[in-house]
């Protein structure tokens, strides 16, 4: 355990942002890796790719549930000294994710194909996204076990055993892609459903990594499965806070849905351009999105301790850090947004579909930085609700305009890019307001004094 209420915070956010920066990044590796060796089969298979990958939005959602409710509650018994309680929940958590992760599976199998049938009217696209997703499946339904560990080590300050576990169990993913995907060594090509099972494998034995982890060093939670049986007073409040956190990336598995939907009339090629344009924004937003992930564990710990003025200085140095990183990655895809993506596919028009997007979409860089800090704040208070409605209002603001514009017969696809900058800047400012507001009233401090962050 790390008691992170003394010292300085944005050595606090540094030294636990630069191990969750690393891990997040080589989280994101396992699609970039699949999207490098897919991309070699055809702008058809990257389509089945990104399609069936969206479908990961709905597992962060329900995981997230997992992940926030965990890590604030342990935080807040972090900050208060009670070791029992932030037992109890980790058992709590421990228990749900075992339940979620085989619903998941046996949902997964069974409405795959109806979910690519909605979003593609392409049968190619369809089969291709369908043989992913088969041999994907696995390591969706163990991320809920591997959060649920992740998140209580978070919640005690502890993040850089997770990255290294997950390095390890990158370089297997990287082994085995080329192996299973191309048949390197074997002569046996799975073709994209070798990159479903590489991600599998590679995620299982991250999981039992670092469960025997867990097992052997961490003590101040531990697995106790005379625990494991229904605390309805801890999954309550576990669930108010992760629900909403949840839902938002609902909303977002909502929204990419959408995209996917309305831009099918322009074939395959504008949805692998718009998913290999996707997956490159994320990987560009991990250094800032690491250093928002870590506020909640440092402004929990001060918030169960009532040490509210340290709170109010978590989310400005955040807000700064964060809104600085992301000004430097909008002026590098207004000037190299090619560059980024060479390498992942070789059908020209998805390239210049894809940098298109980048070169619109990055307006939005920095308003994404002040979402993800506000949300960040919302989880360390433990309501995030107020996220949850900000992100709402973008999705309701995006979808109806880019429903009507999708009737005009001058409709194009950079049209929904614009949207999607302006509903962006939206949600920032509603975040940052609804912000101020819990300030206000659970915190016992004046917080008018905290300078408004600039969106640019």
């Amino acid at each position: 355990m790390k008691d992170l209420t003394q010292g300085s915070i944005p050595k606090h956010l540094i030294t636990m942002a630069l191990p969750m920066m690393f891990g997040m990044f080589v989280q994101t590796l396992y699609f970039l890796v699949d999207l490098y060796f897919v991309g070699k089969l055809g702008a058809t298979a990257l389509a089945g790719l990104s399609l069936a990958g969206n479908a990961m939005f709905l597992i962060f959602a329900l995981t997230q549930i997992i992940n926030v409710g965990t890590a604030t509650l342990i935080s807040h018994a972090v900050g208060e000294k009670e070791q029992d309680k932030a037992n109890n929940i980790f058992n709590q958590s421990m228990m749900i994710s075992s339940v979620i992760g085989i619903v998941v599976c046996v949902i997964g199998y069974l409405g795959a194909e109806n979910y690519l049938n909605i979003v593609s009217q392409d049968s190619g696209t369809v089969a291709m996204g369908l043989d992913y997703l088969h041999w994907f499946i696995p390591c969706m339904a163990l991320q809920f076990l591997m959060v649920s560990i992740s998140a209580a080590l978070r919640g005690t300050g502890i993040v850089k055993p997770t990255m290294m576990i997950q390095m390890l169990s990158i370089l297997v993913n990287i082994i085995l892609s080329p192996i299973l995907i191309a048949g390197w060594g074997t002569g046996y090509a799975m073709g994209i459903a070798g990159a479903g099972l590489a991600s599998s494998i590679s995620v299982i034995f991250a999981v039992g990594l670092l469960a025997y982890y867990f097992k052997t060093s961490e003590k101040y939670v531990s697995v106790d499965f005379s625990l494991w049986r229904l605390d309805p007073q801890c999954l309550k409040k576990l669930l108010a806070i992760g629900l909403p956190a949840g839902g938002e990336f609902l909303l977002m598995f909502l929204y990419m849905a959408t995209i996917y939907w309305l831009i099918q009339q322009f074939g395959p090629d504008a949805q692998a351009a718009f998913g290999l344009g996707s997956r490159v924004m994320q990987s560009l937003f991990l250094p800032a999105m690491a250093i928002a992930f870590a506020a909640p564990a440092i402004a929990g710990q001060n918030f169960g301790a009532k040490n509210y003025q340290r709170v109010k200085e978590t989310f400005k140095w955040s807000a700064i850090m964060t809104c600085s990183l992301m000004t430097m990655l909008t002026l590098i895809c207004l000037w190299q947004a090619e560059m980024l993506l060479q390498g992942f596919s070789s059908d020209k028009q998805v390239i210049v579909i894809s940098a298109a997007f980048l070169q619109i979409i990055c307006w939005n860089f920095v308003p994404s930085g002040l979402v993800f800090t506000c949300s960040g704040m919302f989880q360390s208070l433990g309501n995030t609700w107020p996220a949850l409605l900000s992100t709402a209002t973008r999705l309701l603001t995006f979808i109806f305009p880019a429903l009507w514009l999708s009737q005009q017969s001058d409709f194009t696809i950079e049209k929904l890019w614009y949207i999607s900058v302006a509903t962006v800047c939206l949600q920032a400012l509603i975040s940052f307001t609804f912000l101020r507001r819990e300030f206000k009233k659970r915190l016992t401090e004046d917080v008018l004094a905290i300078p408004s962050p600039q969106l640019s």
